[in-house]
């Protein structure tokens, strides 16, 4: 059974999909099941690179940054989500490797953010 924004991958291609809504059954892309994506939280070098930050932005707004990170055209932060803790609210920006690997958010409690590098793949999980 899938779950709401969990991630996906396809092992082959690299399509990844995200759940909309709840279902049955399994993802397949290129006739193999696609992997379910989880977010690292090791406490290495990488890490520290990687982690996104959640910070008040503003009045009403909060700013999620991956600041460490390289924006490079071989290795770059592909995109950065944040949703609530009930999953009620969701956005997403995806980055292209020259951009500054930010996002601004309306304000909200207990969010989640997280990013996806294109070499070491999905980070996050940090409540604020």
């Amino acid at each position: 059974m899938t779950k709401k924004l969990e991630l996906y991958k396809c092992e082959i291609c690299g399509n990844i999909a995200e759940i909309i809504m709840e279902g049955q059954g399994e993802l397949v892309c290129c006739g193999e099941p696609m992997k379910l994506l989880t977010e690292q939280k090791n406490s290495t070098e990488i890490s520290e690179k990687h982690m996104p930050e959640i910070s008040d932005f503003k009045e009403n707004h909060k700013k999620i940054s991956v600041d460490k990170h390289p924006m490079l055209p071989d290795h770059y932060i592909e995109f950065i989500e944040v949703f609530s803790k009930n999953k009620n609210e969701h956005y997403l920006k995806y980055l292209l490797p020259d951009e500054k690997p930010e996002f601004i958010v309306p304000k909200s409690d207990n969010l989640l953010a997280r990013e996806f590098c294109n070499i070491h793949g999905l980070w996050g999980n940090s409540f604020k």
